[in-house]
């Protein structure tokens, strides 16, 4: 690995979101799934990182690493808690952050939509209500209008595809899908709507209605945004496994590529980049999916560090845009085994770049353990462990490792 395998522009980032570090983000859809009866949730999200009070704390981490990018999202639910009403000291917060990452010398990297939304918007209809786009692009413009002139990426919607990519895989039990159902229905009738639905909840008889509204919402996002700032980089982030066929298993790999990416990455044709998330390699055989032989993530399938370029690999094959790695990890209590994955994935995606594949850069997911949706606080996949009562933050050896792989290739660069 040499520092010349990449451009000075390469981005080494982390990757965080609103919802799952800052904590107590009360208005959002989210949170009143995670307190209706039944939940789907493990646990309530509560005070998460409490990100939203130490997130100087979190940039002198990331900086730390000697990282050049710090992703991290905007919470519509914090900054319009009600139709119509704009908290500007949440605008405020958020405006400190880019600056405070701009002072430490990292890019900040701009998710408009991180699966939240305000809990009002997803009881008037949520993703498919007529007017859902139009209220998008209204949150993405007053953000736009407060720092845009000053954010590197922006990134419109994270994984809108990520249901369909659980239910092709059969990630989650049938019972679940029973669950969510009942959960859903208990917040509609607790918020006295006709139906209630998060970005990453969704009921499966209404995958392609939703498809549909998340792409007119991601156009119409895009729209907004460049209104503001035509010259600034703005993509999609979905999330995409490395589909692998045995002899015999093309067929199943690519009726799931077909059903999962294919429309995403087709849509990106019409952005500047597309955001690729990347955690798993699933393997094709002519039956149905295979497990490899050896250690497995948390997630139940191998642990495979090239998964990572061949995501990519297929990412920019098929929307013919520069790929941004918007997220990147492996789900396991056992750090040592995240402190040898990291740079063998990297090592794999440096070779993948060498090859021809325009990659933007990587940002690794993420900085610290926090709330992973409906697995709770049950799933590590951080950098740093966080000390449930005190909330200190700690260094894992993968920390250190990360830290060593961004130095050796990440040109030196003076402070002056």
């Amino acid at each position: 690995m040499t520092r010349t395998s990449l451009p000075d522009t390469f981005l080494w980032g982390v990757a965080t979101a609103g919802h799952q570090n800052e904590g107590h983000n009360s208005a959002s859809d989210t949170w009143f799934l995670e307190h209706t009866t039944p939940s789907l949730f493990r646990e309530p999200s509560g005070a998460a990182c409490r990100g939203y009070e130490h997130w100087e704390t979190d940039l002198d981490l990331a900086a730390g690493l000697g990282l050049n990018a710090y992703r991290f999202s905007v919470e519509w639910a914090r900054v319009e808690p009600e139709p119509g009403l704009v908290r500007t000291e949440a605008l405020d917060h958020y405006e400190r952050l880019v600056d405070g990452c701009l002072e430490r010398g990292m890019a900040p990297v701009v998710t408009f939509s991180h699966f939240t939304a305000p809990h009002w918007f997803a009881a008037a209809g949520s993703w498919t209500a007529a007017d859902a786009p139009a209220r998008f692009a209204e949150q993405c413009d007053r953000v736009m209008a407060r720092f845009g002139d000053r954010i590197a990426y922006g990134v419109t919607l994270n994984e809108p595809n990520l249901e369909q990519l659980l239910q092709a895989g059969a990630k989650l039990p049938p019972e679940a899908e029973t669950l969510k159902a009942r959960m859903l229905a208990e917040a509609a009738l607790a918020a006295g709507s006709e139906g209630y639905a998060s970005a990453n909840v969704i009921p499966a008889h209404l995958q392609g209605e939703f498809q549909e509204a998340f792409t007119e919402a991601h156009r119409i996002a895009r729209d907004a945004i460049k209104a503001r700032r035509g010259d600034l980089p703005v993509g999609v982030s979905i999330a995409l496994a490395d589909e692998v066929a045995l002899p015999g298993g093309e067929t199943r790999r690519d009726a799931k590529r077909a059903a999962v990416y294919d429309h995403w990455l087709r849509e990106a044709r019409q952005d500047d980049f597309v955001g690729v998330q990347n955690y798993e390699r699933i393997v094709h055989g002519p039956d149905g999916e295979v497990t490899p032989d050896g250690p497995l993530n948390g997630m139940g399938t191998a642990v495979a560090p090239g998964s990572l370029a061949g995501a990519v690999r297929y990412a920019h094959e098929v929307s013919g845009v520069p790929v941004l790695v918007t997220e990147h990890g492996i789900q396991t209590p056992d750090d040592t085994q995240r402190a040898a994955f990291i740079p063998a994935a990297v090592e794999e995606l440096v070779n993948e770049t060498t090859a021809g594949t325009p990659v933007l850069g990587y940002c690794h997911w993420t900085l610290l353990d926090n709330f992973e949706w409906i697995f709770g606080y049950g799933a590590q996949l951080g950098l740093h462990e966080v000390d449930r009562d005190t909330f200190a933050r700690h260094p894992k050896p993968s920390a250190k490792a990360y830290a060593d792989v961004v130095a050796r290739y990440r040109p030196v660069r003076s402070r002056s």
